[in-house]
């Protein structure tokens, strides 16, 4: 623990105008206060705003931060009352301890209240001083240091509370490095396998690359000093939570990514920055793409560098970060490197309004803004919260502004949503729940109906239309932004493909057992599974759906003693060709030519064979390409590995190419649901005379039979005439053939056939 003449000395050595005994009596007084009081870590509580206060003068901030930072939890855990604060150490510290214990009281995560208020509650707290925000993120970031003292559940909600707000809220003020060790404590705790996975893989690119690192830091400062520009050049590993954000955000896996270790370039002067950088392009190739410049252009929290990626010595790809060191001071520190927070002038100038309302008391922080504009959004927010007649207008700004970073949307309910800035309600829904993602079939953003494409903005409020039974479209996964979303959609469309090819191989496998004269049944499959090759029952079946198991491996699997039996009926009618029943192949037709309909009539008696309702239902199934198949049609199906079954009518020519694949073959029937009517598509093949007019007649006995057109091919085999093939959709057999015969009616048709 900190002794009283270090926390002093530390004080010392950025402001040689510190009070002694102002620091002295505040460490004597918090140290009583909390006498009696220990941490769950066993530690005296004193130890805790001890090490605040450290935190604090490491940032370099005034003597009242320092004294704030001892005593911010006196008023709340202890006997100590603002009166008796502001007696002893004055109004000035009295009004931080007072800030500081009103903001321990809001809990940002509670289910109870509506997140965005607390929020709110939030923003006013640290409005009235920024120094109560900069020592209320050190208090913190010791929390964060020693959460492993805290009870799991609780552990938890800390460190989502800390992710979702708290880093942010840093990285809005400019401190980068805070917000960085922030995150990856929460991170780490939020989740520890993740953490140690791409921790173990930064420290062992370390290990391989410090040759590299030390050759390229080396190579660049030889460079410069060529040029009379003296630089420091050092090089920073990303942390784990940037590296994994980044992996889960661009969907790649480590070796990937192409700057996990960037090298910082530090200067003396601005003009030198953009020396810096025409040597660096000079020297070597520059990455298209990746080049940006921040000092001219200087980010809303005060954040300014030149960023390039060169390739650089080894042929290795190097980013660099080109800034002064100032601006380094800034990008590290943020709000807290500037002057006005280090020197104690917090007395707002003349030219700028005081404001009062809510908070109470004068805003000092007005001052602050002239020379931050990190914290410029803060003070325009406390002067609309003035405005009782536009307290929506209030959050929504104060939401708008806090998080640039991401987009930061909201549930009916008020529960706030953090999300990359081109995150659409599909991201939304999974960042909201899987199970919301799974079942989501549409969405209102701020009452209105929209697209879930829709890409989202900050402030919007988003409605997630759900329907049970659901899955998610597998094309969703090229169009989400989160790894969370593209991982649910991944997840969730090949379970239903694996729930439909199980119910297609359970089907098959019935029907097959059935014809060998045994009994199926998912037990049987259990003692078998070394010999399939399969690790559960599921992935067996699975693969019988999928044809990467036939009938046939599974009977001899359970059935050693099975052979396959050929069941042959000989010559047809017609004197020629054969078909045979097998439990491989519900029915296989070998049919040469055009003979094959003769046989159509076998299989009207069969019934085993697979009920299927079209391309809509519940098995992995596709009409004929071709031709289409529509109900009424004797069908077949064939099974091709990987992509389902193919319905074909028995007089599809399309079949012939299957002849000799006896395994892909199935039998299948309609099982139309008279209570849900579908479409089915199917080709028509019309020759008519080549004259004004003849399309429309023919597409209006279309129109008037109840039949959709899905698209048309027009072709002139005779001068005279037009052939025209039409995509056509019907609800059956019967109404094709009506279709057929009112085309054929027309005085303009010349030929009119189905086809297949």
């Amino acid at each position: 623990m900190m002794r009283q003449n270090e926390l002093v000395e530390r004080v010392a050595s950025y402001n040689p105008d510190y009070d002694e005994d102002l620091l002295n009596r505040a460490y004597v007084y918090a140290m009583h206060k909390h006498r009696n009081q220990t941490r769950q870590s066993g530690d005296p509580y004193f130890s805790h705003p001890l090490e605040v206060a450290a935190i604090v003068t490491d940032l370099k901030l005034d003597q009242d931060s320092v004294v704030a930072a001892l005593l911010h939890d006196t008023i709340e855990d202890t006997d100590a009352t603002r009166k008796e604060i502001d007696a002893v150490f004055g109004a000035n510290i009295g009004h931080l301890v007072d800030g500081l214990t009103k903001l321990k009281r809001i809990d940002l995560v509670s289910k109870k209240t509506r997140q965005g208020e607390n929020l709110r509650r939030l923003l006013l707290a640290i409005a009235d001083d920024v120094r109560v925000l900069l020592v209320k993120l050190a208090d913190r970031l010791h929390n964060m240091r020693t959460l492993n003292h805290v009870p799991v559940e609780k552990r938890q909600r800390i460190a989502q509370e800390t992710m979702d707000i708290y880093a942010p809220l840093a990285g809005r003020m400019g401190m980068q490095g805070m917000r960085e060790e922030l995150e990856e404590l929460a991170f780490q705790n939020l989740h520890p396998d993740a953490y140690s996975l791409v921790h173990d893989k930064l420290d062992e690119l370390q290990k391989d690359t410090g040759d590299i690192i030390t050759e390229i830091e080396r190579s660049v400062v030889d460079n410069l000093a060529q040029a009379n520009i003296t630089a420091s050049v050092k090089s920073r590993n990303k942390r784990p939570y940037s590296v994994f954000r980044k992996m889960e955000r661009n969907s790649v896996n480590f070796e990937q990514l192409s700057d996990v270790i960037g090298f910082r370039v530090i200067v003396d002067r601005v003009e030198h920055c953009y020396q810096a950088l025409g040597v660096v392009h000079t020297r070597w190739r520059a990455v298209p793409g990746r080049f940006k410049d921040y000092i001219s252009t200087p980010k809303q929290n005060d954040y300014r560098s030149i960023h390039t990626t060169v390739v650089g010595p080894s042929r290795q790809r190097v980013e660099l970060q080109i800034r002064t060191h100032e601006m380094n001071d800034i990008a590290e520190q943020g709000i807290a490197a500037h002057s006005l927070y280090k020197d104690g002038i917090y007395t707002a100038p003349d030219d700028i309004a005081t404001l009062k309302g809510d908070i109470g008391g004068v805003n000092s922080a007005a001052a602050m803004a002239v020379e931050s504009r990190a914290y410029a959004w803060l003070r325009r927010t406390v002067e609309t919260m003035s405005d009782r007649d536009h307290p929506d207008d209030v959050f929504e700004q104060a939401r708008l502004e806090l998080f640039l970073d991401q987009v930061f949307c909201f549930t009916p309910k008020g529960r706030l949503i953090a999300l990359p800035f081109d995150a659409t309600a599909i991201d939304f829904a999974y960042a909201v729940h899987t199970d919301v993602g799974n079942s989501c079939v549409g969405c209102r953003i701020n009452g209105r109906a929209a697209p879930v494409v829709s890409r989202l903005k900050n402030g919007d409020e988003v409605h997630i239309i759900r329907a049970e039974g659901q899955t998610p479209p597998s094309a969703w996964e090229n169009v989400v932004a989160t790894g969370k979303a593209r991982a649910g959609i991944r997840r969730a469309t090949k379970e239903a493909k694996s729930r439909q090819y199980s119910g297609l191989g359970e089907k098959i496998l019935a029907n097959s057992f059935k014809r060998a004269g045994r009994k199926f049944a998912r037990e049987q499959l259990e003692p078998v599974l070394v010999k399939l090759a399969r690790a559960s029952v599921n992935d067996a079946i699975a693969a019988v759906g999928q044809g990467e198991l036939t009938p046939d491996d599974v009977l001899r699997a359970v059935y050693p003693d099975y052979q396959r039996e050929r069941v042959s009926h000989g010559k047809s009618a017609a004197g020629e060709g054969w078909f045979n029943l097998s439990g491989v192949a519900n029915i296989m037709f070998r049919i040469p030519g055009r003979r094959r309909e003769k046989y159509a009539e076998a299989a009207k008696n069969l019934t085993d064979s697979i009920p299927i309702r079209g391309a809509a239902g519940d098995l992995p199934v596709k009409l004929d390409p071709e031709g289409g198949a529509v109900p009424g049609d004797r069908i077949v199906g064939i099974l091709t590995p990987g992509e389902g079954v193919t319905v074909f009518p028995i007089q599809a020519e399309a079949l012939q190419q299957f002849e000799e694949s006896a395994d892909q073959w199935l039998d299948l029937r309609w099982d139309i649901d008279p209570d849900n009517p579908e479409r089915f598509p199917a080709k028509i093949r019309v020759v008519a005379v080549n004259a004004p007019g003849t399309l429309a007649e023919i597409s209006e006995v279309l129109a008037k039979a109840d039949s959709n057109i899905a698209n048309i091919l027009l072709s002139q085999p005779d001068p005279g005439l037009t052939q025209m093939i039409f995509g056509v959709e019907v609800w059956d057999l019967n109404h094709l053939n009506r279709v057929v015969r009112e085309i054929r009616a027309l005085a303009v048709v010349s030929e009119v056939e189905r086809v297949n």
